[in-house]
Parts: structure tokens; C-alpha cells; sequence
């Protein structure tokens, strides 16, 4: 079973949403704006990926974020992503404590779901 953290007003998150239900990926949908994302998952992120591949710097949270505020090191990051989750890239999809996609792209998609 996959589990995708987003926010479900998000676009690209909705366009994740239809493909996935489209092919038939049964997925657990986490809505972290709502449901907050803790310290370890966040850990176990950053195992994974570097924590500016985490971080959304096209969305409008970062934006909005005086630059004192935006992280440069992977414990800032990790604070910025407990306090405001919706900075988080989205969606972020996991499989068994493995990210398998972080944000939306239908041939990654294919190549990861449909094996």
C-alpha cells in the first residue's frame, strides 16, 4: 500500500490524485496540512533525499518566507517542514517507508506504479 503526503487542494497534487485512481494504485492519502508531519517521518525523509529536494521553493509558503527564515541546513529544514508542512514538495508518495515519487510526473508514474 502506498501512502501520498500532500495537501489536497494543491494542483499538482489533484493531477496525482486522478492518475493513480485512473490506473487503479490503491494509495492511502495523508493530509499533512491537516494530520501535521512528525520529526521522524521527516527523518526518514531526509535519509532518503536531501532536504532541499524536500523543500518547495516554487510554492507560495516559501515565497511568503522572509529569506532569515528560509533554512540552509537539513535541522532548519526539518523545523520549517514540522512548523509549515505545506512548504513539503508534493505530492510525496511512499511505499513501505520508501519515498517511490516526489511530485507529479506521468512517465515516472508509469515506470514506478505500473511494473
Amino acid at each position: 500500500m502506498y501512502t501520498l503526503y500532500a495537501i489536497p487542494n494543491c494542483d499538482t497534487v489533484k493531477k496525482a490524485r486522478v492518475w493513480l485512481s485512473e490506473h487503479g494504485v490503491d494509495y492511502q492519502f495523508y493530509d499533512y496540512k491537516k494530520q501535521g508531519i512528525n520529526q521522524k517521518t521527516i527523518e526518514r525523509w531526509l535519509t532518503q533525499k536531501l532536504w532541499d529536494d524536500l523543500v518547495n521553493r516554487t510554492g507560495t509558503t516559501w515565497k511568503k518566507l522572509p529569506d532569515a527564515q528560509k533554512p540552509t541546513t537539513a535541522e532548519g529544514a526539518m523545523a520549517l517542514m514540522i512548523e509549515k508542512p505545506s512548504v513539503i514538495r508534493r505530492p510525496l508518495i511512499e511505499a513501505d517507508g520508501r519515498i517511490v515519487a516526489l511530485g507529479f510526473n506521468a512517465e515516472l508514474y508509469e515506470e514506478t506504479f505500473l511494473v
